[in-house]
């Protein structure tokens, strides 16, 4: 399965989600899944066993729980496909900061947000 096929389903998204803060236990994620998407636990142990078979996640188990962890290298080979579009944000974004700055400038130089001084009496 190819790594934007994996990465397409929200409920996978969310998984992996939930796996970026750490290892996690089948039971706790199937909580917060069945919570959110009101899926069966047999439909979240297909999804978690896509994201392993497709080596997005590893399991190990400890007694009878299985704890789920996040597997970097897919994510490694998606952040190297989308090198070749950062150029399109980056640009916009180096723009944007360009902007903020010269508005800031601005504001500086015209007295936005500088106290007046106080009226003289008669």
């Amino acid at each position: 399965m190819h790594a934007f096929d994996v990465l397409g389903d929200p409920v996978r998204r969310r998984i992996l989600e939930l796996l970026a803060d750490g290892e996690q236990t089948s039971g706790a994620i199937t909580e917060v899944i069945r919570a959110e998407f009101a899926l069966s636990q047999p439909a979240v142990s297909q999804h978690l066993r896509v994201l392993r078979e497709s080596g997005f996640a590893s399991v190990r188990a400890e007694g009878t729980r299985r704890f789920y962890a996040v597997e970097p290298a897919p994510l490694s080979e998606v952040d190297a496909w989308l090198d070749r579009f950062r150029g399109f944000w980056d640009q916009r974004l180096d723009a944007l900061g360009t902007e903020l700055a010269r508005g800031r400038r601005a504001s500086r130089t015209s007295g936005v947000g500088k106290a007046e001084p106080p009226e003289k009496g008669p």
